[in-house]
């Protein structure tokens, strides 16, 4: 059964986003590995009667998003013209990093991606951030959907030749 399918389990992944986007502002104002960090959050901020599967997720986004910074933030700077992403408020950058990383390296769709980062951005920002993050985070969507139809249709091709 998939983590993301029942009713229980979507709004304890929210709750692991939104520890991960806690676990990612902390690290913007204080460098600190994610290990580090990820074990300092649980011991001192992280809330009690958090389940394991959820810690462990929230876990993961943190590190797998710490990890790709680079490859993420350069997805982002392509669609937040006029931008710069150390200009952006915390809050919303790394709701936008915690979306990117679960574009690419997640199996999560899409679009729930998408609506989870803007129900996170209603709650922690403000709503000008979510008309933002969403138009940010629709125009990568778009992207990646072209490049991977892109690579499809070339392996379709390459298949099509060789039969």
């Amino acid at each position: 059964m998939s983590f993301e399918k029942s009713g229980k389990s979507s709004g304890t992944r929210r709750k692991a986003r939104e520890c991960a986007l806690q676990m990612l502002f902390a690290a913007d104002l204080v460098k600190i590995g994610s290990d580090a960090l990820t074990l300092s959050y649980w011991d001192e901020l992280g809330e009690n009667g958090i389940d394991e599967k959820t810690c462990d997720f929230a876990n993961n986004l943190v590190r797998g998003t710490l990890k790709d910074i680079a490859a993420i933030d350069d997805k982002i700077r392509t669609r937040a013209e006029h931008w710069r992403i150390e200009r952006m408020a915390i809050v919303d950058r790394n709701v936008l990093r915690l979306a990117v990383y679960e574009f690419l390296f997640e199996d999560t769709p899409h679009t729930v991606v998408i609506n989870e980062a803007l129900e996170i951005a209603r709650r922690f920002s403000t709503f000008e951030a979510t008309q933002f993050i969403n138009g940010i985070l629709d125009a990568i969507k778009l992207d990646l959907e072209k490049a991977s139809s892109g690579e499809q249709l070339k392996a379709e091709g390459k298949s099509n030749a060789s039969g």
